[in-house]
């Protein structure tokens, strides 16, 4: 069934690239009314955007939605990955400035702060998104794809940058299990120090710290902890790559693949995707289906109630 927040949930931080503060709130959603974000600050205009492809208006560094109002929210990837991973299909995320607050660069608080308020079932079967034929994008090298398969969602992702801290690494997983929550929540952004004078000359990173982003230098992490995990980079590659495939406005049962893929690309996947009429299904997804999508048996004895 569709699941919701049985409380609400508050964050305060400020944006990764416009260094503004932001309170975000969690909101619980009745059944199909999915996953919206409403800026709490607009007086004037519309303050709904939805959590869609459709609204997306930008994903250079980072995912930026807007409305046809032209309201934003940006950097939506870890929230949406962490309601995603979670299995969280309806709430309302209403934030109080122009980006989602960067916390500790990871989704991992946005995690344990769902879990915490535990989930509710709702009186409505989850509909997913089956992929039926191989769909990609390309950029150069990069590249991003999606295969049919069973068993939920799977991803496999590399990545190869000059920095040795980083190198060439990949990894494996199915978002089964509950293994979002337990694998990739708590890797962190990442970047090179080179990268970061030129990201504020054109006024991105702006709220960026060795808090809340892993940054490298040649083999050195800068970090004062280190890393979370040998592979961190490419586990928050993957962190992103489902944030942003929850835009696709469900589920999807497939394989997604990476390789140097970003924002951008994965935008372009599902462009790609929902461009071909017979490359995908939309299906109610029973009890087995269910059983194997991102956040499955995380919200086991919860509450149930009707939208």
């Amino acid at each position: 069934m569709q699941t919701t927040l049985s409380n609400q949930v508050e964050f305060r931080g400020v944006g990764l690239h416009s260094g503004a503060p932001a309170k975000l709130v969690m909101h619980p959603a009745p059944a199909d009314f999915g996953i919206w974000f409403k800026r709490a600050d607009v007086g004037g205009g519309d303050p709904m955007i939805a959590a869609r492809r459709e609204a997306v208006v930008s994903a250079e560094l980072c995912t930026r939605l807007a409305n046809d109002s032209g309201i934003g929210i940006s950097t939506v990837e870890h929230v949406m990955a962490a309601l995603a991973g979670c299995g969280v299909h309806n709430a309302l995320v209403e934030v109080d400035g122009p980006e989602v607050p960067i916390l500790d660069g990871s989704s991992r608080p946005f995690v344990e702060a769902i879990l915490g308020a535990g989930l509710s079932r709702l009186d409505a079967s989850v509909r997913a998104i089956r992929v039926l034929k191989p769909v990609e994008a390309r950029s150069g090298a990069a590249l991003a794809r999606l295969l049919p398969a069973d068993g939920g969602l799977s991803m496999r992702f590399e990545i190869d940058f000059e920095e040795a801290a980083i190198g060439r690494q990949e990894k494996t997983l199915s978002l089964a299990n509950g293994n979002f929550v337990h694998e990739l929540a708590d890797s962190r952004t990442f970047c090179s120090a080179a990268d970061v004078a030129g990201m504020r000359e054109r006024g991105l990173a702006l709220g960026g710290t060795l808090e809340n982003a892993v940054v490298v230098d040649g083999a050195d992490v800068l970090n004062p902890g280190g890393l979370r995990h040998e592979d961190e980079a490419v586990r928050h590659k993957m962190l992103d790559a489902l944030g942003d495939l929850a835009l696709a406005g469900g589920p999807i049962i497939g394989r997604y693949e990476g390789y140097r893929a970003g924002h951008t690309l994965t935008h372009s996947l599902l462009q790609e995707l929902f461009d071909d009429p017979d490359a995908y299904a939309v299906v109610t997804c029973d009890d087995r289906e269910a059983s194997v999508l991102p956040g499955a048996g995380l919200g086991d004895g919860v509450d149930s109630r009707s939208a």
